[in-house]
């Protein structure tokens, strides 16, 4: 049997702890393994190389992606994606384990409808945007860097009395706004998930202010809007104070995963490896209620949004 792995979209910490696990399960089960360049793209271009247990030693604590990644977005015409599972074919790979997001899934699964080819998905992606899994890959990295940062800025906001604006990343989805802020004490939390109302924002920052809090941080999740633009609100309700802004950008991507995305990435591999094992295909990984699951790819991107709402809740409460 051969098995070929590959990583599109956004890179995410943990990846590469994947990339490992699979190849490592796959020598376990006796299976060969290769390697994909630039994910679709390398795919489409045929750049292959084959994997060994030696190729991914010294990768488990490696941010990034070993097999680098790109976007493609001419994979969703119907003659690219027959070449891909052309490439594929040619070498004899019986099935494909997608490291990626919803777009990278809905790539997968249209070489599974289209053309039979055996994929599994392995759900990497800082933003925690994926339903039907409790988190993904490299969110907890992601979230564990935002609160590094957002520890240092809440040292020299304090020393000038100033409110900072932290702008994450997360596309439509708040979890890392929510994670984090909670993590390190944000005063304000904005999520796309709620309206923001600028009025309460002031109100909340001026109880603060009378109460003798020195600084405040406000975490802004990017699907709410740009951060001068916020800013430029709160200033025309409370111009007497002093607003900063932070946008901390492709840092949340990079870095050391963190224990819980090296297990998490562990497991991930070996079932994505089982189940293409066991034949199967059109499927996804992910976990719940810390135990392995997996389901078709309709299914998994057609969930609906499983935002936290005590968790906002248990925030504010926190931040009074």
């Amino acid at each position: 049997m051969r098995i070929a792995v590959l990583t599109s979209g956004g890179d995410a910490p943990g990846m590469n702890a994947a990339i490992r696990a699979v190849v490592r399960y796959c020598g376990y089960q006796d299976i060969e393994v290769f390697g994909i360049n630039r994910g679709y793209r390398g795919l489409v271009e045929d750049d292959f190389i084959m994997l060994s247990k030696r190729s991914v030693s010294g990768i488990v604590q490696r941010g990034g992606t070993m097999l680098m990644t790109a976007r493609c977005p001419e994979f969703t015409d119907y003659n690219v994606r027959k070449k891909a599972a052309e490439n594929l074919s040619l070498r004899k790979i019986d099935g494909l384990v997608v490291i990626g997001g919803d777009g990278s899934f809905r790539g997968m699964n249209e070489l599974y409808q289209d053309f039979g080819v055996k994929t599994v998905g392995i759900p990497g992606t800082i933003d925690n945007d994926l339903a039907y899994t409790d988190y993904t890959l490299g969110f907890d990295t992601a979230v564990n860097t935002v609160v590094e940062n957002v520890n240092k800025l809440r040292d020299t906001m304090s020393s000038h009395e100033r409110v900072v604006v932290v702008q994450v990343m997360g596309r439509r989805c708040g979890d890392i706004a929510l994670y984090a802020g909670i993590a390190s004490g944000a005063e304000i939390i904005l999520i796309p998930e709620h309206k923001t109302d600028y009025d309460q924002v002031v109100s909340v920052l001026s109880r603060g202010k009378k109460a003798g809090k020195q600084s405040a941080i406000i975490m802004l999740a990017e699907g709410v809007g740009n951060v001068d633009d916020v800013i430029n609100e709160l200033k025309q309700r409370s111009p007497e104070m002093h607003f900063r802004s932070c946008v901390l950008g492709h840092i949340q991507r990079g870095g050391t995963p963190s224990q819980a995305d090296r297990t998490l990435a562990a497991r991930f591999g070996a079932r994505a490896v089982e189940l293409l094992n066991e034949g199967k295909g059109g499927r996804v990984v992910g976990i719940r209620d810390n135990k392995i699951i997996d389901m078709g790819v309709d299914e998994a991107l057609s969930q609906p949004s499983n935002f936290d709402e005590k968790l906002f809740e248990l925030a504010r409460i926190l931040s009074l």
